[in-house]
C-alpha cells in the first residue's frame, strides 16, 4: 500500500507538502463552564457557557538532503503562514486591517478544523559543508479559527445552544429530591436518569456530576 503524505492546505487552495509524516498528532478540545460560589455550599452548580476553540499540535521534519537545496524553500512557506496577507478578504492598508491566512491539516482520513498558526518553533538540525541548512524540525501549534460542525466546537457568542445545567450530588440527596429542587416536581427524576444513562435510581453517590436537562414543558 502506497504511503499517504500529509499536507497543509493554505487559504486560497495552495498546498504545503510534508516531506515526512508526523510521528504524532495532538488535538485538544475544550468547553467553557461558569459557576457561582454558594456560601456554605460544598460545591457550586456549573453552567455550560459555550464551546472553546480547539487546538492542534504537530511536529514536522523538513528535509532536502536528496535535492542538495536549502530547506528554507519549505520553512519559509511555514513562516509565511504567520504573516499578514494583503490578498485576503478584508485587507485595508489605510485602516490597518489584515490577518494571516488560515490553514487546514490533511493526512489520509484526518482533516483538521480551519485554524491559524498560533506559534511556530523552527530548529535547523543538519547543514551542508558550506552552511546551507538541509534539514529542519518544525513544531506547529494551530488554533481553531471558526466553527466546524465536524468537530462540534464553536465560539460561545455564535449560535451557542441553550446551556445545560450540571448538579453535583450532595450527601443524602436522591434523584427525586434533585428533580424537586430543579423542576419543582420530584416526578421528573426519570428525565434526569435518562439524560445521564442511569438505570438504577439508587446508584448515585456524593460527588457525582449529573446533567440537568431542559424540559420541553419548562
Amino acid at each position: 500500500m502506497a504511503e499517504v503524505k500529509a499536507y497543509l492546505e493554505r487559504e486560497g487552495g495552495k498546498r504545503i507538502p510534508c516531506r515526512f509524516n508526523p510521528s504524532e498528532l495532538q488535538v485538544t478540545l475544550s468547553n467553557n463552564w461558569s459557576a457561582d460560589s454558594v456560601p456554605g455550599g460544598e460545591a457550586p452548580e456549573l453552567v455550560f457557557a459555550g464551546g472553546g476553540s480547539g487546538s492542534m499540535s504537530l511536529s514536522l521534519v523538513l528535509d532536502t538532503t536528496d535535492e542538495g537545496r536549502t530547506v528554507t524553500k519549505y520553512t519559509d512557506q511555514l513562516i509565511d503562514l504567520m504573516k499578514l496577507d494583503p490578498k485576503l478578504p478584508g485587507y485595508d492598508k489605510k485602516k490597518k486591517l489584515g490577518r494571516p491566512p488560515w490553514v487546514r491539516f490533511h493526512w489520509g482520513d484526518i482533516h483538521s478544523f480551519t485554524a491559524v498558526v498560533e506559534s511556530l518553533d523552527l530548529t535547523f538540525t543538519y547543514f551542508a559543508a558550506n552552511g546551507t541548512p538541509l534539514r529542519a524540525r518544525a513544531n506547529l501549534s494551530l488554533k481553531q479559527y471558526e466553527p466546524d460542525e465536524n468537530w462540534g466546537r464553536q465560539n460561545p457568542t455564535s449560535g451557542t445552544p441553550e446551556p445545560e445545567r450540571l448538579h453535583q450530588v450532595q450527601r443524602g440527596e436522591t434523584l427525586d429530591r434533585i428533580a424537586a429542587a430543579h423542576y419543582g416536581k420530584s416526578s421528573y427524576w426519570r428525565d434526569i436518569a435518562t439524560a445521564n444513562g442511569i438505570l438504577d435510581p439508587l446508584a448515585i453517590s456524593p460527588g457525582d456530576i449529573l446533567a440537568i436537562p431542559e424540559l420541553e414543558s419548562s
